[in-house]
């Protein structure tokens, strides 16, 4: 049985799991809080900023027969309807504590009902519906993480799977070069952040600035590496048909992940998309349940 019916306790089990990579101590942490269905939307956001990673996850009981399990997903501040790590990694721990069998499941969340295939050493996700906005103005992202017009690869573009991110293509040097302002990134319509990044012959070399959710930079952004694929098409840089891509991300911060990608394309757009990744376990323990 996934979330629990068990009674309530003073305390809540949680573990913590690197996520999209393949030791302890780099990837994406993730803090996975167990049988808190019972718990209010307030009580669930103070133990996301106590955890104080960029996401916390919470499994729960779903209420939709189609699905395996309902997941919510807090930053320190905000709930988020979607995101890619949290979805790996409370899938792999369910799994390993055996409330999750392995195979084709289907995760409840924000973002609706999401395909999730669970193995022993990975966790493969299918992204929400993709949409994908108009050429945007390059100045002010550029600027706002000390770029120049020099830099800029192809027009910025706002694109999601169920997440929309700001995708800001640069030549690759320009990656480690770009220093993030938080104030100006904040006065940018920028959906949940900015990704930026630098494409060559399917890897991309990415870094996520998600300020308004109180993440500075991520180390690993499984939402935005499936964006990727959809801004990608648009772009014109991926064929009719599947591709698969790899996301390097998180060098930067001393947190190197690897995100594996595929995405359908069918006439120049992205139709379907998914993220793969490992995940590693890092702690557990138990911490009070909030009044």
């Amino acid at each position: 049985m996934l979330p629990s019916e068990r009674p309530s306790t003073a305390t809540l089990a949680y573990e913590v799991v690197d996520v999209f990579t393949e030791r302890p101590f780099a990837g994406n942490p993730l803090a996975v809080v167990l049988d808190a269905d019972d718990l209010s939307d307030e009580a669930l956001q103070r133990l996301a900023a106590e955890f104080n990673l960029s996401e916390t996850a919470f499994p729960m009981r779903s209420e939709d027969d189609a699905a395996d399990y309902r997941l919510r997903i807090f930053t320190p501040q905000v709930e988020l309807p979607f995101a890619g790590h949290p979805s790996v990694g409370a899938a792999w721990v369910l799994h390993r504590l055996g409330r999750l069998p392995a195979g084709d499941r289907v995760q409840s969340c924000g973002a609706g009902l999401l395909p999730v295939h669970v193995g022993a050493h990975e966790v493969v996700l299918t992204g929400g519906a993709p949409t994908c906005g108009p050429e945007l103005d390059a100045a002010p992202l550029l600027a706002a993480v000390g770029l120049s017009p020099d830099d800029l690869a192809h027009p910025p573009r706002r694109a999601g799977c169920g997440l929309e991110f700001t995708y800001l293509a640069v030549q690759d040097a320009a990656v480690a070069r770009a220093r993030a302002d938080r104030e100006a990134l904040l006065a940018l319509p920028l959906g949940a952040g900015l990704c930026l990044t630098a494409w060559s012959a399917g890897a991309a070399h990415s870094r996520v600035f998600v300020p308004e959710l109180g993440v500075p930079e991520d180390p690993a952004t499984g939402s935005a590496a499936v964006g990727l694929g959809v801004v990608l098409a648009a772009w014109g840089l991926l064929p009719d048909g599947e591709s698969g891509y790899v996301v390097s991300q998180g060098a930067e911060v001393g947190r190197p992940s690897t995100l594996r990608c595929g995405v359908l394309v069918e006439g120049g757009a992205a139709v379907a998309t998914s993220v793969a990744g490992s995940v590693v376990p890092v702690a557990r323990g138990e911490v009070q349940r909030p009044r």
